[in-house]
């Protein structure tokens, strides 16, 4: 990844970087990607420190991404449009200019890649259908939160029922 970009809830560019490589770089298929060697003025390690701290992260195919940058990131502060229930086809990943062009009405995508374009397609998509996903997410959150009570009540009687064998047992 030469190039990162994120926008704010309404499109707005807040961060719009090329990074230097750490790997060398033997092809930069400048007429794909736009990014030409002069451009690659950011060190790595900067940008990758600046990036996500403290922050939802909202996009497509996020983990492709954080992988790229040699980052984690909770999954409960990442909203990913390419693994978005509603937003799959027969359980399967859609690709954004798809997704920009079903559910915006809009083309994405034409000529060289703009991750400010993309960015931007992935926040409007999640803007539109924020009510319902934030509430998924809650609604996953609480389960997991249930499951582990459930597990630390189960321990302890696990433990009792050990020491004392019951009357089937006898």
């Amino acid at each position: 990844m030469a190039q990162h970009a994120n926008v704010n809830k309404w499109g707005n560019v807040v961060y719009d970087e090329h990074v230097r490589p750490v790997d060398r770089v033997v092809d930069f298929r400048t007429d794909i990607s736009g990014i030409r060697l002069r451009d690659l003025r950011r060190d790595f390690c900067v940008v990758q420190k600046e990036l996500i701290k403290g922050r939802i992260l909202v996009g497509h195919a996020l983990r492709n991404d954080l992988k790229a940058l040699l980052l984690s990131h909770s999954k409960t502060d990442i909203r990913d449009t390419s693994e978005y229930q509603p937003f799959l086809k027969e359980s399967r990943s859609r690709a954004l200019r798809h997704l920009a062009d079903e559910f915006l009405g809009v083309t994405i995508q034409n000529g060289e890649h703009c991750p400010i374009e993309d960015a931007r397609a992935a926040m409007v998509l999640y803007q539109k259908n924020k009510k319902v996903w934030e509430r998924s997410i809650k609604d996953f959150i609480r389960l997991k939160q249930k499951q582990k009570k459930w597990k630390s009540r189960k321990k302890p009687r696990e433990r009792e029922g050990a020491a004392h064998p019951t009357s089937e047992a006898l």
